[in-house]
């Protein structure tokens, strides 16, 4: 336990960072899977800001805001090319 009035007051300054960044990342990881669930731009668009918040706040480091962002939308675009129906056009002859 801390001794000094100062390493008191650094200790509640700690956890309270500490609950901020663990609500924030989970926050994250519930985005993240519903997108991975369901695709749609209007959530990629909502994970996006709220990482770039979570990197410019340092939750989170930068890139890996970035390397999130970039699986997402791969992810997503891959998926809406799936759902779409192949049609092959014939050429006449």
């Amino acid at each position: 336990m801390p001794k000094t009035k100062s390493a008191k007051k650094a200790l509640r300054v700690s956890e309270r960072r500490k609950k901020y960044n663990l609500q924030f990342k989970q926050k994250i990881k519930a985005l993240i899977k519903e997108i991975k669930k369901d695709t749609k731009k209007n959530n990629f668009e909502a994970i996006a800001s709220i990482l770039d918040k979570a990197a410019s706040k340092n939750v989170i480091h930068k890139n890996k805001a970035a390397r999130l962002k970039s699986r997402l939308s791969r992810l997503i675009d891959t998926k809406e090319k799936a759902q779409k129906p192949i049609t092959k056009k014939r050429r006449a002859k």
